[in-house]
């Protein structure tokens, strides 16, 4: 064996022990990409520094809807009593138009429950208080359930604790913990990794994006620039630091900035306000400076980035394995094939979104249709058209995503594979017969171009090399 043939058998070796695919592309190519995505990066981590809120602002609660303090309590008495006796009769109702029998007929004359409630945190823990609980209440107690209280320490005495809801820590964390068991054992290392994305992703949610826009900062800019980093958290981290990650990434940009230019021209152009719930209006009372309608635009940015991760990996990836397939494809029928995968990841995407969005809207929905509002006056209200738009503009970004990153994609593991010749065609083939190789991704990365000067075929070779 020659000098030359033992470089090849070498770079062959070296390569095909690599964890995952070899990256097909050259360090110049390289240094294109980081060209982009490094001025990229600095800014991001600029604008967290610059940005960073230091932790929410103080405040005062005020006792209305959520910004209520609440306390741990828990049941320690259920007995049943005459509703009368604890006032609690429930008053006659009049027939419905369409002569149905009032509502609630089935619970007249059962008894209440009254339920003895014993704080168990805060400075009033140890003090009990009694709450009804009517026939045709939806929520009932037990002995011995957890609940969570509001506290109104202006209030009188017997009326500062209330219950405000049941405590449900036990059973979602046994969830998340089956969720992340069921990660770990089909992802393994992929699915840890992906684990410690998700809790990258809710530190910059909870620590950078709220505090941020409740200091008074831009939504949409705080948005962006919390989006942008829990987006090369996730990509880099989940799926390595690597080209075919970097263009995954900057489809992922584009789309991003499609989506926010869209966002912010039909959220003026359908005079939106973002004020459409009462927890909205609670947020905008409680801190006047914040720009409700920002805060519209930014949740449209957050909410489509998670499902653009997962289109442009995935177009991504379609595109760099149908290059180990064939590498002898050009950009044209790389970008041809991946769009027909990309066609389909569209349809089931944008069909995911909408029922998403339909299924959090139900409630309102179907107060429409008990009204019998028309079809125009439903899809034009503000709270109806919020939601419509917030789809159409994620679904647009979305769709846009496909051929953005597979054109992206083909080109750039198209353009470093020009001048290789026969190393391109053959080099696949050769390398897979090797007990070491996976895929011929190996000789077209790392082996010297000036290694198959001389020899029509690698596998003509080493055949005639075994024959000998």
């Amino acid at each position: 064996m020659s000098p030359h043939e033992s470089h090849h058998q070498s770079a062959v070796h070296s390569h095909a022990h690599g964890h995952g695919p070899a990256t097909p592309v050259s360090r110049h190519l390289r240094k294109v990409i980081a060209a982009v995505l490094i001025p990229f990066a600095t800014a991001v981590a600029v604008g967290l520094v610059v940005l960073w809120p230091g932790g929410a602002p103080s405040h005062k609660p005020s006792g209305v809807g959520f910004d209520q303090p609440t306390e741990q309590a828990r049941v320690i008495k259920v007995a049943e009593v005459n509703c009368a006796d604890v006032h609690a009769e429930q008053q006659p109702q009049p027939p419905s138009p369409t002569g149905q029998p009032p509502t609630g007929g089935a619970s007249k004359g059962k008894p209440c429950q009254q339920a003895t409630i014993k704080v168990t945190t805060g400075e009033n823990a140890g003090r009990t208080f009694q709450t009804v609980v009517t026939p045709d209440a939806l929520r009932h107690y037990t002995t011995g359930q957890d609940v969570v209280v509001a506290y109104s320490p202006k209030a009188p005495k017997d009326l500062q604790y209330s219950v405000s809801d049941v405590d449900r820590s036990l059973p979602m964390w046994v969830l998340a913990g089956i969720f992340a068991l069921a990660v770990v054992i089909v992802g393994r290392l992929r699915g840890v990794l992906a684990l410690v994305a998700l809790a990258a992703s809710f530190v910059v949610l909870t620590l950078f994006i709220l505090p941020a826009i409740l200091q008074g900062s831009n939504p949409l800019l705080v948005a962006v620039i919390g989006g942008s980093a829990i987006m090369l958290i996730a990509l880099y981290l989940c799926h390595g630091l690597t080209a075919r990650t970097s263009v995954a990434v900057l489809g992922t940009l584009a789309s991003l900035l499609l989506i926010g230019l869209l966002g912010s021209v039909f959220i003026n152009w359908a005079l939106l306000t973002g004020n459409t719930d009462d927890t909205t209006g609670l947020v905008h009372g409680l801190y006047p400076d914040i720009e409700i309608r920002g805060l519209l635009l930014a949740g449209i940015i957050i909410g489509s980035l998670g499902v653009l991760d997962d289109v442009t990996v995935t177009q991504t990836a379609a595109v760099w394995e149908l290059k180990e397939a064939d590498q002898a494809a050009g950009w044209r029928k790389l970008y041809g094939a991946a769009m027909r995968i990309g066609r389909d990841h569209i349809a089931s995407v944008v069909n995911t979104l909408v029922l998403a969005y339909a299924g959090a809207a139900l409630p309102l929905l179907l107060l429409f249709s008990i009204a019998q509002s028309s079809v125009g006056t439903v899809a034009t209200s503000e709270v109806v058209a919020e939601e419509i738009i917030r789809t159409l503009v994620g679904s647009i970004g979305l769709v846009a995503a496909v051929p953005l990153t597979t054109l992206l994609a083909a080109l750039v593991v198209s353009a470093d594979r020009k001048g290789l010749g026969g190393q391109e065609s053959n080099g696949g083939a050769g390398a897979g017969q090797g007990p070491g190789a996976d895929t011929g991704a190996g000789v077209a990365a790392g082996a010297p171009t000036g290694t198959a000067e001389g020899r029509p075929s690698r596998r003509g070779g080493r055949g005639k090399r075994r024959k000998q």
